[in-house]
């Protein structure tokens, strides 16, 4: 039978599982050669929505934990976001707006960000329980890279994901994940609705 995890618990499982994809990204950065430095795009314009409530928790987490003057601007660029992605996406362009929380090319949450903002950049891969698979090739610089070699390596997430289900199970309770609807949002709209319904 599966445990409600308290939030602490919950938000301790996930750092771990955040530095574990950590190791993973950087093992594969490295053995592609990519690197971040001197990047002419940034990856926070790129249109991400989220699905599980214990990171919208620990993003908001960490955003409790800033300056009070500091959480506002991160508040009011995610009002500002939310407004300008739904005026792009009722013309049927995809939104390539900056995050709210990037200031000068960093992350004012870094070690709250989500899964996707951390494993973006390299190709990978993710398994689906009925077998189907689903590549993401990376960013630009990282398909550039695999353009020009015979074999890139791919990382495969499925494992990651699946633990981090397990702990939004664990978060949400096995009952309540059944019920609840599905969360599919961006990092601005978590900022400005507030906390997930648990």
């Amino acid at each position: 039978m599966i445990k409600k995890l308290l939030p602490a618990q919950a938000f301790r499982k996930l750092a771990s599982l955040y530095a574990d994809m950590q190791t993973q990204y950087s093992a594969y950065a490295q053995t592609l050669g990519l690197t971040c430095d001197n990047c002419p795009q940034n990856c926070c314009t790129s249109f991400f929505q989220h699905h599980t409530r214990i990171e919208w928790a620990f993003l908001l987490h960490g955003l409790a934990e800033l300056p009070p003057e500091r959480r506002a601007v991160y508040e009011s660029r995610a009002r500002d976001y939310v407004r300008a992605a739904q005026d792009a996406l009722a013309k049927g362009d995809r939104p390539g707006i900056m995050c709210p929380l990037n200031d000068d090319g960093r992350c004012g949450v870094y070690a709250h960000r989500l899964m996707i903002c951390r494993l973006h950049g390299v190709p990978n891969r993710l398994r689906y329980p009925n077998g189907r698979l689903v590549d993401f090739p990376g960013c630009f610089r990282s398909q550039e890279l695999c353009a020009s070699a015979d074999a890139f390596p791919i990382l495969d997430r499925t494992t990651l994901y699946t633990r981090l289900m397990e702990l939004e199970m664990q978060f949400v309770g096995p009952r309540q994940i059944r019920t609840l609807p599905r969360v599919d949002l961006t990092l601005a709209e978590m900022i400005v609705q507030g906390g997930p319904q648990i």
